[in-house]
């Protein structure tokens, strides 16, 4: 069966680990769903021109891909903005995560000014900071919030994945955070932000952890599964 296509969001680079993964956890996840999803890259510099979103008309979903900082945080934002407010399948995975916590901090919180270190660390506030200590190359155990989409996928409340980032939620932000519909879905053992989820959306999901270095062929990985049935969901709606 068909479906529209998804829009995978960044900056491909053919020699970024991530970005090949996210193509190849696409087509291995497909595959096992008996799905012909046609994906495709879009980079954020051209999502940041007039008109740019157009790019996105009829999409059946879109993937923040890993890779920040973006040539265009802003046309990064853009699309995210246009998932949350239209209902489109979103999923995003470390440097799509941390740009989701930036547009709902913006855009929902009233935090028009919230920056990401990376890119502005003179800013105030820091929504996005960098880690006391690098994630990069590790896999850690993550408690998933009962009841949660997230858990759901799993179907368990306890999982390991691997990490490749630096960077995270500003511990100090994180009752801001909690005072939206973005809720927290995943922690570490020391309960920093590692995973979230907006109410009420058909899939808004973001993970700082990469699960497609995580999906096989022969093991696709039930959150990008879950994503795939979202995305095929809003293309027959």
């Amino acid at each position: 069966m068909a479906s529209r296509p998804i829009a995978v969001i960044g900056d491909f680079n053919s020699s970024n680990r991530s970005h090949a993964a996210t193509d190849q956890a696409i087509h291995h996840c497909c595959e096992a769903l008996g799905l012909s999803v046609q994906h495709g890259w879009i980079g954020t510099e051209q999502l940041a021109r007039p008109e740019g979103l157009n790019l996105l008309a009829g999409v059946g979903g879109l993937w923040i891909a890993p890779g920040s900082p973006y040539r265009s945080m802003e046309g990064a934002l853009a699309a995210i903005r246009l998932a949350r407010e239209g209902g489109i399948p979103l999923l995003g995975t470390c440097g799509g995560f941390q740009h989701l916590i930036l547009e709902y901090a913006r855009h929902v919180l009233g935090m028009a000014g919230a920056e990401h270190e990376e890119t502005n660390p003179d800013a105030l506030p820091l929504l996005i900071t960098r880690l006391a200590c690098s994630l990069v190359g590790r896999t850690l155990t993550i408690t998933l919030q009962p009841g949660s989409l997230v858990a759901r996928l799993y179907g368990q409340t306890t999982v390991r994945e691997q990490y490749h980032c630096n960077f995270g939620v500003n511990p100090d932000y994180v009752d801001t955070l909690r005072s939206g519909r973005l809720r927290i879905v995943g922690s570490d053992d020391e309960g920093t932000v590692r995973a979230v989820e907006l109410a009420e959306h058909p899939f808004f999901v973001g993970t700082l952890f990469l699960p497609q270095h995580t999906s096989t062929p022969a093991a696709p990985h039930p959150l990008i599964t879950g994503f795939l049935r979202a995305c095929l969901q809003n293309a027959t709606a």
